[in-house]
């Protein structure tokens, strides 16, 4: 019991970590005028209800351009219509507040919930930093496949339909309609989703702008998709942008990576009876949080949130993770995923290495190959599925991946 206790009290400890982060980018941002993103995001409620296009410029407003689906202006009305400095302290919380939420409805021992916080706690504070939502679309990623699990199929879909209409990227979620057991029930809820959020911002806007928008928002990442390609892009920190900045050629091709991304994640799914075993289906969603990110050309710094708490997952998923091989990826996933890109490194370290050829992709894409030869080969009959642990009759039991 008092084990427990220190364990959850640990637990607490990091998770309160994540709150400060936030509120220490708020604090920092806020103070120096240097919050841009979230003006981005606040004009994106402001203007759909002006019908102005979402996509183009306005320079009298902020710098850059918004890539977020028109669904995202209800989402972030109620921090828009707060003044500045409220509004976007509020949104910094709310990042923080997800993705703790989300680690910890893991069913894990809370030390490892808590490793895997930890862990990835760098990787919130780069996110944090950079004022993205990307802690978001990891605990949505997350919460869809949990109620999955938890076959509540029609909240399942909710959130994946949310969140790709926001950010495309937890269309992954999709995958996971393999593994529900209301497959019926898992379409039409699906399908009544997307009904609802497409017909949502039509309330403070119009069909015919909401309409528009879906088009202008795919000429848009179209456009962005083309901006990434340059070796001197701060995105593209991928598996085909280390291709093209290792040989500093920038017409490699997406495709062949795409379809390797493809087959890495699509093969080991035809693995029908392995679908029983929780351990696969935990292994499958690091496998997607991963994926989203290592065969993205929009891929940057703060994305890598999504990224690091997949490669996590799957090292804390075990009753025993600190073998050899995941302290030295565990190592690496802080110096060079975390910490790389940062000032920790003296800037011709930074600039002539891990910059120049997208270190900061590496790790992450040891670990992704990792996972898929294991969810391809590996029989997880043999090793070992979500168990139950004994506890004191006036405690939680504990699920635990063993």
């Amino acid at each position: 019991m008092k084990r427990r206790l220190n364990q959850l009290s640990a637990c607490n400890l990091v998770s309160g970590l994540y709150f400060l982060v936030s509120i220490f980018s708020w604090f920092f941002k806020y103070f120096n005028n240097r919050y841009n993103n979230y003006s981005i995001f606040k004009y994106v409620y402001y203007h759909t209800v002006q019908q102005k296009n979402l996509y183009n410029y306005y320079p009298a407003e902020y710098g850059d351009s918004n890539h977020y689906g028109v669904v995202f202006s209800l989402l972030i009305a109620p921090f828009a219509l707060l003044p500045d400095g409220a509004g976007f302290l509020l949104f910094c919380i709310l990042n923080a507040a997800l993705i703790v939420l989300a680690i910890r409805l893991l069913p894990l021992p809370n030390k490892h919930k808590m490793f895997i916080m930890l862990f990835s706690v760098m990787e919130f504070a780069n996110a944090s930093h950079y004022i993205q939502f990307n802690a978001v679309i990891t605990a949505i990623i997350i919460f869809s496949f949990l109620l999955v699990e938890d076959e509540k199929d029609e909240w399942a879909t909710l959130f994946i339909v949310l969140g790709t209409l926001i950010k495309l990227y937890p269309i992954v979620g999709i995958t996971f309609f393999l593994f529900s057991k209301h497959k019926v029930k898992f379409v039409m809820w699906g399908l009544i989703w997307t009904g609802v959020f497409l017909a949502l911002p039509m309330l403070i806007s119009s069909r015919q702008f909401v309409l528009q928008c879906y088009v202008d928002w795919y000429e848009s990442l179209h456009a962005k998709n083309l901006e990434n390609l340059g070796l001197e892009s701060s995105q593209d920190i991928s598996v085909m942008g280390t291709a093209r900045h290792l040989t500093r050629n920038i017409n490699i091709p997406n495709w062949p990576f795409l379809l390797l991304g493809v087959m890495g994640f699509g093969l080991p799914l035809l693995r029908i009876k392995q679908y029983p075993f929780k351990r696969f289906r935990y292994q499958v969603l690091a496998s997607a949080l991963m994926l989203i990110v290592l065969f993205s050309t929009g891929s940057e710094h703060p994305t890598y949130i999504i990224a690091v708490v997949g490669a996590t997952l799957w090292i804390f998923m075990n009753e025993k993770p600190f073998t050899r091989t995941n302290i030295v990826l565990l190592v690496l996933l802080v110096l060079i995923t975390g910490l790389g890109p940062t000032d920790a490194f003296p800037k011709y370290i930074r600039h002539e290495f891990i910059n120049k050829y997208v270190m900061k992709a590496w790790p992450c894409i040891a670990v992704w190959c990792i996972i898929t030869y294991e969810l391809m080969f590996k029989n997880f009959a043999n090793a070992g599925a979500l168990t139950q642990k004994k506890q004191q009759s006036n405690t939680e039991s504990e699920l635990v991946l063993v």
